[in-house]
């Protein structure tokens, strides 16, 4: 089966939190046809895939449609005088349902009243978000970096920039919409809801925070009375992901002055959200601007702290438990008539996958094997050694369950470090090898002939399987607004079942396992060059390499998709998470999106023989 990959036509059908769908939506195990689920998934609706992040239905062909009518939904809603509002504030309330062209078509025919003569033709061609766009300082909120002033008088109010860049420039609409004729905004103006200053009612530049946890401090010399303007969060979260992607466009343009001006936007309009969305965004954003300012993180990935926030991340989701299980199951089935066997890991971390097979090796008919187990890991930046801590550890499981135990640590900066004779691996017919590695190899393709070097020390230990789990992810393109594209809809379905896994908001698996994803989308989005190590491809990709490098795939068997199975029932039910085989590789994605695949290999029949 081949999987699309036009991220432009996926299926509207995951649900903000991921708790509306039933299961016979969100899962497809047990499905007779699961190898097409996707496909038919992503074929059934078109709609836009971080809209449906939000929770709102826009199909990708309507997506230009929605920004015009928001564009005109947002000049229209000019200032009145109290008495030309009172329909709007005092007794209607607009609802903000899934369908957000319906919403924006009914607000247009809601707010179409004649009786708009009091609206000033200025003001109604001003977007109201453009004066407090230079305000948001990522260090400091509260110091802004550019002024801006609203010139009120009772005839007209007058906008006047500041900055060094001219906001007409950004490309297309999405954050300073074109000027319209007389004529057209004649024909278009209508009223709009305003809180005023003096009435203590919340808003952009007050006190008090709007109901969706809006609070911008603000530098707008202005009378108290000056109306203020209420950003709807749906229109905002349409502005969000137009701004970010126009961001990553100035940046790639090296348009720095443009990409400051937008990365600050894009701070603002995140307040505004709630949930995976703002923290995605808000990821994002700070990766933008650390390529922007070329603040580079120095320690972004230092090996003992992922370590400690990938066992949070282990605990919060499947993803990790998936990726041991799957192939730890591929690794039994390969050992299964073996007297004694080695893994090596390629990334031994803190040695959570071995446990479960080490006690299924003790249940082996006849007796387990004696097993011995090689950990790879990165030098510490204290010295210690935590491989050998590791080891320890595992040392006294095997003692307990009566498995015969070998380890060995060995530290390597890169994994293109290795030599196969530093392993000390013994001939086959003594001892049975797998080579394991999760989430290890993408880092290699930051490193020129890395990845090369590595597969073809592999086949000189002669394994009897290699099992790789990667990130179903192409964020190894040489454009750098491809990369983002691509890392946007990943992180964005990543945050969304993190959301749906059922784990505390506030609890400190949560709180660091997003940390953990949110120093990856930092190293994928701010780093360049040998510093750029998460290289994340796609299974096809892997697929190519492998084989050209002389391995011939695996297939995993039902064993390894029943695991699998189990394993998505312990998460709210397996709500929302979906596991998939293709062409005898196992997927795990969230609703309609793979997210990491495991894949299983052997030499090919000429390398082995």
């Amino acid at each position: 089966m081949k999987m699309k990959r036009d991220h432009q036509e996926i299926c509207g059908a995951t649900s903000y939190g991921g708790g509306s769908g039933s299961k016979s939506e969100s899962s497809s195990i047990g499905n007779p046809n699961k190898g097409k689920l996707w496909e038919e998934d992503q074929d059934a609706g078109g709609m836009d895939e971080l809209l449906a992040v939000l929770g709102y239905k826009v199909r990708s062909s309507d997506m230009a449609d929605v920004a015009q009518k928001l564009e005109q939904l947002e000049m229209v809603m000019g200032t009145a005088q109290e008495d030309g509002i009172s329909h709007l504030s005092c007794d209607t309330i607009h609802y903000n349902p899934s369908d957000l062209s319906g919403w924006v078509q009914s607000m247009l025919t809601e707010l179409n009243n004649p009786a708009t003569a009091n609206l000033d033709p200025i003001l109604a061609n001003s977007d109201f978000n453009s004066p407090i766009l230079g305000q948001i300082n990522l260090s400091d909120p509260s110091k802004p970096q550019h002024q801006h002033q609203i010139v009120s008088s009772n005839q007209s109010q007058v906008y006047n920039d500041d900055s060094e860049y001219d906001l007409r420039a950004i490309p297309g609409v999405a954050a300073y919409p074109p000027a319209k004729s007389e004529s057209d905004s004649e024909s278009t103006r209508k009223r709009m809801k305003t809180s005023i200053g003096s009435s203590g009612s919340s808003g952009y530049g007050s006190s008090s925070s709007s109901p969706q946890g809006i609070g911008v401090s603000g530098a707008l010399t202005e009378s108290s009375t000056r109306p203020v303007v209420l950003i709807d969060s749906q229109e905002t979260g349409v502005r969000l992901v137009h701004t970010l992607m126009a961001c990553a466009e100035a940046v790639q343009q090296d348009n720095l002055k443009l990409a400051d001006a937008l990365v600050k936007h894009i701070g603002l309009l995140a307040a505004s959200q709630a949930g995976a969305m703002r923290k995605v965004a808000t990821y994002f954003a700070e990766a933008l601007a650390r390529r922007i300012y070329r603040i580079y993180p120095q320690d972004s990935l230092d090996p003992s702290y992922t370590d400690i926030l990938q066992m949070h991340f282990y605990e919060t989701c499947p993803y990790l438990k998936f990726a041991h299980f799957t192939a730890n199951q591929a690794i039994l089935e390969a050992f299964a008539t073996a007297n004694r066997v080695h893994v090596i890991d390629f990334g031994l971390k803190q040695g959570m996958q071995w446990p479960a097979l080490m006690q299924a090796l003790a249940l082996r008919p006849g007796g387990p094997p004696a097993f011995r187990l090689t950990g790879i890991g990165p030098p510490q930046p204290d010295n210690t050694d935590a491989l050998q801590q590791v080891g320890w550890k595992l040392a006294q499981l095997a003692e307990t369950i009566g498995v015969e135990f070998e380890f060995r640590g060995f530290v390597a900066n890169s994994l293109a470090d290795l030599e196969p004779e530093m392993l000390e691996i013994r001939p086959p017919e003594v001892e049975a090898v797998a080579v394991n590695s999760v989430f290890e190899l993408h880092r290699l393709l930051a490193r020129p002939g890395g990845i090369e070097k590595v597969l073809s020390s592999i086949k000189a230990m002669k394994p009897k399987i290699l099992t790789v789990v990667e990130q179903e992810a192409n964020h190894n393109g040489q454009v750098f607004l491809d990369r983002f594209t691509e890392a946007l809809h990943y992180y964005s379905s990543l945050f969304d079942s993190l959301e749906g896994s059922g784990v505390a908001p506030q609890s400190q698996d949560l709180v660091r396992s997003e940390l953990y994803l949110g120093r990856q989308i930092c190293n994928v989005v701010a780093c360049e060059g040998m510093d750029r190590v998460e290289r994340h491809e796609t299974l096809t990709q892997w697929r190519t390499r492998m084989e050209t490098a002389g391995f011939s795939p695996v297939h995993l068997g039902s064993n390894a998709y029943k695991q699998a199975s189990m394993l998505l029932a312990l998460f709210a039910g397996g709500d929302g998470y979906r596991v998939e085989e293709n062409d005898g590789c196992l997927m795990l994605g969230w609703h309609t999106r793979p997210l990491i695949a495991t894949s299983a290999w052997q030499l090919a029949t000429t390398e082995s023989g």
